[in-house]
């Protein structure tokens, strides 16, 4: 029998009230939000060796700041993931914040490398977080491709910036402008429903292993045989993990659809190519090309708005194409990106392939994430986008390793 006394109508108003009270948050705070964890990425792209000078070590040793940033930014996006789904949404909003604040400090005032890489991975750990609830509030395909841009410009700008503020200030402010993102919690704190918290039981040895594989993953590049045989490792107890459970932190229903699986596999190559070039490219417009740093950088600056920019419109008209015919696009401009930076001297050339290597990973990160999740069942989906993000993510930590191994 339907209940239709005054409390029940009461509570269902209040309820409705609720959810006017709550409209989506502004695309604009969630662009601020989750962007400049790309200019805390892109930062040490031209100051590692300032970064080394300033530290008495190498450019190739500063260039941990990178990798580490890198790293646990992609180990804790599904981790952030789990804990917006066990403990809601505010939970990882105060406490990304915290990690935020407290690894900025840290940078800033650190005397020692070994620190100041703590102070990094603190960072990346607040900035995945952030980026993870972004498009858990995004709600539409437009309005993460909206982000995947936002994030292209801030990264973008940020070489140049970080070259700056090193020079007038110190690499550390260049290294604290994750820092930028504290301006939108107070806003999204206000806008954002809280969102329910699971009651399942968290898989710790899941997380781990993952973990465990993606650190791996990202050292084959300079320790060969050590990272290959942790690979192997910590895949097939990952494989026996996931048998015992399999609705744990790596669902077999998710990580066995083909869609899945395509999706991610092909993000995670196009998103290692960009984040090598991003490194190689300007050494090799200063070492082929004869152009001074500063130049490198505003080259580099320029085609990458130009990218993110076409990104955005590309995004925006994505869905009236085929999978096929988008994933053709963004297999064609990965791979001419490539081809230029191996093959290239002309400085025209080798902007434009930035320029492709960003519009490939941007474009299948904001595209590839619906078709990842398409077939994955509704309560595994913030997994799947957790999941999806991390191998996005692991190629920005691949990137710095390869580029460290071939260039620096």
């Amino acid at each position: 029998m339907t209940d239709n006394s005054p409390a029940h109508s009461h509570t269902s108003s209040e309820i409705s009230a609720r959810a006017v009270a709550r409209p989506l948050v502004p695309v604009l705070w969630l662009v601020l939000m989750a962007s400049p964890v790309a200019a805390a990425n892109n930062a040490t792209v031209l100051i590692l060796d300032d970064i080394g000078t300033a530290l008495d070590t190498t450019a190739a040793t500063a260039s941990w700041l990178a990798t580490v940033f890198a790293l646990v930014l992609a180990v804790a996006t599904p981790l952030q993931a789990a804990l917006m789904r066990h403990r809601g949404r505010r939970t990882v909003l105060f406490t990304s914040a915290t990690l935020v604040a407290v690894g900025t400090l840290i940078v800033l005032f650190s005397p020692w490398l070994p620190l100041a890489v703590a102070g990094r991975a603190t960072q990346a750990a607040g900035g995945a977080g952030l980026n993870v609830l972004a498009i858990a509030l995004a709600g539409s395909a437009r309005r993460i491709g909206a982000i995947s841009a936002g994030m292209g410009l801030f990264g973008a700008v940020s070489p140049l910036i970080g070259t700056q503020l090193a020079d007038v200030l110190s690499w550390r402010v260049a290294l604290s402008m994750l820092a930028i993102t504290l301006i939108a919690v107070p806003v999204v704190s206000r806008r954002a429903a809280p969102g329910a918290a699971g009651t399942d039981r968290f898989d710790t040895w899941g997380a781990l292993l993952v973990a465990v594989l993606s650190g791996s993953v990202v050292l084959v590049a300079s320790n060969p045989l050590p990272a290959l045989a942790a690979t192997t490792v910590s895949i097939i107890w990952l494989i026996i993990h996931t048998r015992r459970r399999p609705d744990g932190y790596v669902p077999v229903t998710t990580i066995r659809s083909v869609g899945f699986q395509t999706a991610t596999g092909l993000t995670l190559a196009l998103s290692a190519g960009y984040f090598t070039l991003l490194f190689v490219i300007p050494q090799l417009l200063i070492a082929r090309a004869h152009w001074t740093k500063d130049a490198a950088a505003t080259g580099q600056l320029v085609a990458m708005v130009l990218a993110s920019l076409a990104t955005l419109g590309f995004t925006s008209i994505a869905a009236r194409f085929s999978r096929k015919n988008v994933r053709i696009a963004l297999v064609a401009a990965g791979t001419v990106a490539v081809l230029a930076a191996v093959l290239a001297s002309a400085p025209l050339l080798l902007l434009a392939g930035i320029f492709l290597a960003l519009f490939a990973a941007t474009s299948a990160n904001a595209t590839q994430v619906i078709v990842a999740t398409a077939a994955v069942p509704e309560q595994q989906k913030p997994t799947a986008i957790g999941l999806f993000t991390l191998l996005y993510l692991l190629g920005g930590a691949i990137g710095p390793a390869l580029a460290s191994a071939t260039v620096l």
